[in-house]
């Protein structure tokens, strides 16, 4: 049997994660400040749930636990915008 020459980079690797992870994060956002022209004012009932759905279509079914959530919620209510930021 052959030996491989693979070699591991976990540099290139933990790169690469990052990368994506910032692009979850910058589609995220994106699609979280879409959502202020349509609710700012509205019940934080009828934000939250939208938030959810956002949520989960862009960081792949993922959840988002409630106090971020409710702290979204209120920015986008009161016509503000968000950041998201992976830790």
């Amino acid at each position: 049997m052959a030996k491989s020459k693979f070699k591991f980079d976990d540099r290139a690797v933990k790169k690469v994660v990052q990368q994506g992870v910032k692009k979850m994060a910058d589609d995220l956002t994106r699609a979280l400040n879409g959502l202020t022209v349509r609710y700012k004012g509205k019940s934080l009932e009828q934000i939250k749930p939208e938030i959810q759905r956002v949520w989960a279509k862009h960081s792949g079914g993922g959840s988002i636990s409630d106090p971020e959530l409710t702290q979204f919620a209120e920015q986008i209510q009161a016509g503000g915008r968000v950041t998201v930021r992976m830790k």
